[in-house]
């Protein structure tokens, strides 16, 4: 491996164009003061950016430049490859082993005698590439940190004499079995650094499930789940009953499916965590939601709207009365939109309650209550005792059962506004689905004010993001004309080269005036409902999305799922 003098690098930069006279006498002036890297000054005081200066090192050094994306690294190979201390240290990374080569990224330009020393202490053959710091700094953080601490809590466990191994559960419980309680360091760290990783990574949710040889971990990244650890079967218990303490679930119950919660921070922001435990074949499977409040209450505008659509939902929201329902599949929003509908409407002057099963996001804006089934406090017994609260604007979490159904209207009904989620595929759906359910249609027709049904599609990312004209087969397809210039993600960095980033909601919002109230008195079909809806203006799911992709918002691929009835 070439070498580089890294004070000599500033003079290189404004030799090939990459810095103006007046940057390099300004990064002159505070290298004055600054006996610390030049690499690092030259991109702290905003000279150039990380990624073009190591980028330019690497062109120098004739070396291939690497992104890391944790999410596309195996932690093994990571892991077992160099001591933590010594990749630390000397800020590398290996990435990948192809039989007696290691492929290693670093951020270190100026070597000296460090790669023969490195071959002979592990008699492999060594690739360099060249990698940003921060992303190496990331990797050895987000990697070693949670894997220091399962090595140190599996350490313990084999440290451990006259321990039977086979029965976790005694173990635990045993008042002498010190080492893999739920306040163990090894343990609280490895819970710690997931959560961090998870942060880091955007993730909506954590995914701990328990399997024969071992615990799979996976993220929720926009939409998707990543594989990123496997934990020994052996630390599953101690890790679970550990996010079980700090969620205030009963950690000797192992047999019932319970829900928790967690409120933490990062980033210097308040981050709240749901959790729900399930027991399966082997063991209990965890799936912990992330709720990011600035995501769940949002400004309404920004949930994906059209601008005809929002002003057609904002005005179902000024209503003094009657019921709003959102619907659509798990996973599709419904929650968001529902916060961000009360945010938008709460004032000193109005009362809002929820009746929620959980809590999804304690916040004081908001008198909440949680559905607690051992105690009879069910939706319904909720309804008929806040109804004595003086409330203006109530919200039920979920319309599971026509009881639930019958008491929502009626709330409605008794003059007040009510939102609520219902799991369907669409508006016109949702109508003949409470009817189904054995809403009587003069209720429904009485209090039902509006529907929206939602879906959410990933976003191009806009890193990447191109101009693309579709095959002629592909634009029929959609409906869009032939020859349409669209745009796609090209993949890159930041969004871990899948092209997407974010996500948005996708709508059609239904409005149930004077005469779609007559058809639903009349019994009609879902195809009925729906015609009228549309030709009294109502946008379509299919529609909503066509725009977003001709606007370059989304693609396709994602406009397809949402004819499928994906997520």
């Amino acid at each position: 491996m070439r070498r580089l003098e890294p004070d000599k690098i500033p003079a290189a930069l404004l030799r090939d164009g990459l810095i103006t006279r007046a940057a390099l006498e300004r990064y002159e002036r505070l290298a004055a003061g600054d006996s610390g890297d030049p690499m690092a000054l030259l991109v702290k005081s905003g000279i150039i950016g990380e990624e073009r200066l190591y980028r330019y090192a690497a062109e120098l050094l004739e070396l291939p430049y690497k992104e890391l994306d944790p999410l596309e690294l195996d932690y093994d190979t990571v892991t077992s490859s160099l001591p933590g201390k010594f990749a630390q240290a000397h800020g590398m990374v290996a990435f990948m082993r192809e039989d007696n080569t290691l492929h290693v990224a670093t951020s270190s330009v100026a070597r000296g005698d460090l790669e023969a020393d490195m071959e002979l202490m592990l008699g492999l053959e060594i690739v360099y590439y060249i990698a940003r710091p921060s992303e190496i700094e990331r990797v050895i953080r987000q990697f070693y940190g949670l894997h220091s601490s399962i090595v140190a809590a599996v350490k313990q466990l084999n440290d451990e004499d006259g321990v039977d191994l086979g029965n976790l559960e005694r173990y635990v419980s045993s008042e002498t079995s010190e080492s893999i309680e739920p306040t163990e360091k090894p343990v609280v760290n490895a819970v710690n650094h997931l959560f961090q990783y998870a942060f880091e990574e955007r993730a909506s949710d954590i995914h701990l499930e328990p399997h024969r040889e071992n615990t799979i971990v996976r993220l929720r990244i926009d939409g998707l789940l990543h594989t990123i650890y496997r934990i020994p079967k052996r630390l599953h218990l101690p890790i679970s009953s550990r996010i079980k303490m700090i969620s205030g679930l009963n950690i000797a119950e192992k047999r019932r499916p319970q829900d928790g919660r967690i409120r933490t921070h990062f980033d210097g922001k308040p981050v709240e965590i749901r959790c729900s435990t399930v027991p399966m074949a082997f063991g209990e499977k965890t799936v912990l939601r992330i709720q990011d409040p600035q995501i769940l209450m949002q400004d309404i505008a920004g949930l994906g709207f059209e601008k005809d659509d929002l002003e057609r939902y904002e005005r179902m929201l000024k209503q003094p009365n009657g019921l709003i329902l959102v619907t659509g599949p798990t996973g599709s929003g419904k929650t968001t939109t529902l916060y961000s509908s009360l945010t938008a409407v709460s004032r000193e002057t109005v009362n809002i309650t929820t009746i929620e099963d959980p809590v999804e996001f304690v916040t004081d804006e908001f008198n909440q209550i949680s559905v607690q089934s051992a105690v009879d406090l069910t939706f319904t017994t909720a309804l008929r005792h806040i109804l004595r609260q003086d409330p203006d604007i109530i919200m039920v979490g979920e319309i599971r059962d026509v009881e639930t159904a019958v008491s929502t209207m009626r709330s409605a009904l008794t003059g007040h506004l009510v939102l609520s989620t219902l799991h369907t595929n669409d508006t016109a759906t949702t109508a003949v689905r409470l009817m189904d359910m054995g809403v009587a249609p003069f209720l429904l027709m009485s209090t039902l004010r509006g529907i929206a049904a939602q879906r959410l599609v990933r976003k191009i990312c806009p890193e990447c993001s191109e101009e693309w004209v579709p095959e002629d087969a592909l634009a029929d397809s959609i409906e869009i004309p032939r020859g349409s210039t669209l745009r796609r993600g090209n993949g890159c960095r930041a969004c871990r080269n899948t092209g997407y980033k974010g996500r948005t909601g996708v709508f059609e919002v239904m409005d149930v005036g004077e005469e779609m109230r007559a058809a639903l008195a009349g019994r009609v079909g879902v195809d009925d409902i729906r015609r009228l809806a549309v030709s009294q203006g109502m946008r379509t799911m299919r529609d909503s999305a066509r725009l977003k992709v001709l606007a370059g918002v989304t693609t396709p691929e994602e406009m397809l799922k949402v004819d499928l009835g994906g997520e």
